[in-house]
């Protein structure tokens, strides 16, 4: 099902409108017109699960360089356009028919493409309503927030048993989210888990409940998290981002920077203005 919202159009290089303009795009920009200020990246392979094509992977770039430079999007969720699906990981069948020096170019730009997603300045949401498997995890990884369907039973890293490792950042990624034993023991079982699971490894922050979908709990996420000023948004995620990377008091520098520049915000006035008034402030991003 696709939700209302104006749609993007992605910019392909000659080459590259050839090869894919007769077919259907598989990742798109969707504002959500009922949501101010959230915007769905939506994957759109559904015979495949949304298994990661290199035309899946091309749009999905230029979705995230369109992304980063809109100040109008204040949240951005991850999503299928089916509901039982997210990403299944690499198209295998395609990976068949590519050389190696495809595949070696192919997983560079994977890698590339999460780590745009990561340093998106707006904050990003995963919603896994089917599996999450391999790079369909690992995408997961790359997003702030991840919200687990509540029947969601296949969410892992199975790259071990298929004679290789987590190559689009995981084997980092998860280390960083879940520690060193958790990571290990993810990686070298193969393990599945199921959505409860999921979420007491850490590996997901949320699960719907039972009645509702994991689209429909990022969106009342997202919703809290649009509440606030956009530029301070920004600032907070620049901040906490840089920690891990930062000794204590370099830390406490970035973050004082971040601070004072927002400062002199018309937000950070509107926001003083309307608790004098008692009023719920309307921020502009200003």
């Amino acid at each position: 099902m696709l939700y209302a919202g104006r749609v993007i159009i992605i910019r392909l290089s000659r080459q590259s409108r050839r090869l894919f303009s007769t077919q259907a795009p598989e990742a798109f920009l969707e504002p959500l017109q009922s949501h101010l200020g959230i915007t769905c990246l939506s994957l759109n392979r559904p015979q495949a699960k949304n298994a990661i094509s290199m035309k899946l992977l091309h749009e999905f770039r230029e979705c995230l360089e369109t992304a980063k430079y809109d100040k109008s999007i204040r949240a951005l969720i991850i999503r299928s356009t089916t509901m039982g699906s997210f990403c299944a990981g690499a198209d295998l069948a395609e990976r068949r028919t590519m050389s190696q020096i495809q595949v070696a170019k192919f997983l560079s730009d994977l890698r590339a493409a999460f780590g745009q997603l990561e340093t998106l300045p707006m904050p990003t949401i995963a919603a896994i309503d089917g599996p999450a498997l391999g790079g369909g995890l690992e995408l997961s990884f790359s997003c702030d927030l991840r919200v687990a369907g509540y029947d969601v039973t296949k969410i892992g890293l199975p790259e071990t048993r298929l004679g290789i490792i987590p190559g689009a950042g995981g084997t980092q990624r998860a280390v960083r989210l879940l520690g060193m034993s958790k990571a290990k023991a993810l990686i070298f079982t193969a393990r599945m888990l199921i959505a409860q699971e999921a979420l007491e490894w850490g590996v997901v922050d949320y699960i719907s409940s039972p009645s509702t979908s994991a689209f429909e709990r990022a969106v009342e996420l997202a919703q809290e998290i649009t509440k606030s000023a956009p530029l301070a948004l920004r600032a907070a995620k620049q901040s906490i981002s840089r920690a891990a990377d930062l000794s204590l008091e370099s830390g406490l520098d970035f973050e004082r920077a971040s601070y004072e520049v927002l400062l002199p915000t018309k937000d950070r006035l509107e926001a003083l203005e309307a608790f004098k008034e008692k009023r719920q402030p309307v921020f502009k991003g200003e």
